[in-house]
């Protein structure tokens, strides 16, 4: 089958002020060529500005929808790119923790990325769970109950939800390849 992905819609959250361009572009592009249907969700409809390494200006993206406009059920995965700008906006964001919270809620599979566990921790979903990120979460990730490993990527099926996690933008190939199978399934 070409297009295995042929009928989902697959949401990417992240701030306005600021995501690692690699870790939603790659993604982005890996389950649209595949098929998906992708939506940019962000805490306002507009702008989106990406970074490379959080720290030089890349490209601009446009939200397609304000993430408290959102219903998730209206996706099929939810993905969280990572930069430590994103998830740290997005964990001050009540809208957004509120929408991780009621994703998770349905079921439905989350992919993150780096440090995009952080909205994962700040939605209070980790409890419990088997996952990777940027090693500077590692405390986080365990004082919220979870347990954190150093792997490329980990898919943890427990608790009636799949969380699919990788550690940096080197993991992206695994990463984005975890997300399809997980979602063609």
């Amino acid at each position: 089958m070409s297009d295995p992905l042929s009928g989902r819609t697959v949401a990417f959250l992240m701030s306005n002020s600021g995501v690692e361009q690699a870790e939603l572009v790659k993604p982005r592009d890996g389950v649209t060529h595949a098929g998906a249907t992708v939506v940019l969700l962000a805490p306002e409809k507009g702008t989106i500005q990406a970074f490379n390494h959080d720290v030089e200006k890349a490209d601009t993206f446009q939200a397609d929808k304000a993430v408290k406009d959102t219903d998730p059920d209206a996706y099929d995965l939810l993905v969280l790119p990572g930069g430590t700008t994103n998830p740290d906006q997005l964990r001050l964001d009540t809208d957004a923790v509120d929408f991780v919270r009621q994703f998770v809620a349905t079921g439905k599979p989350v992919a993150a990325i780096c440090h995009g566990p952080w909205t994962l921790v700040e939605a209070g979903v980790v409890e419990g769970k088997t996952l990777t990120s940027w090693p500077s979460l590692r405390t986080d990730i365990t004082n919220a109950g979870g347990d954190w490993r150093d792997e490329e990527v980990f898919v943890c099926p427990m608790n009636g939800w799949r969380l699919i996690t990788s550690r940096k933008p080197d993991d992206l190939p695994a990463f984005t390849k975890a997300i399809v199978d997980t979602l063609s399934s």
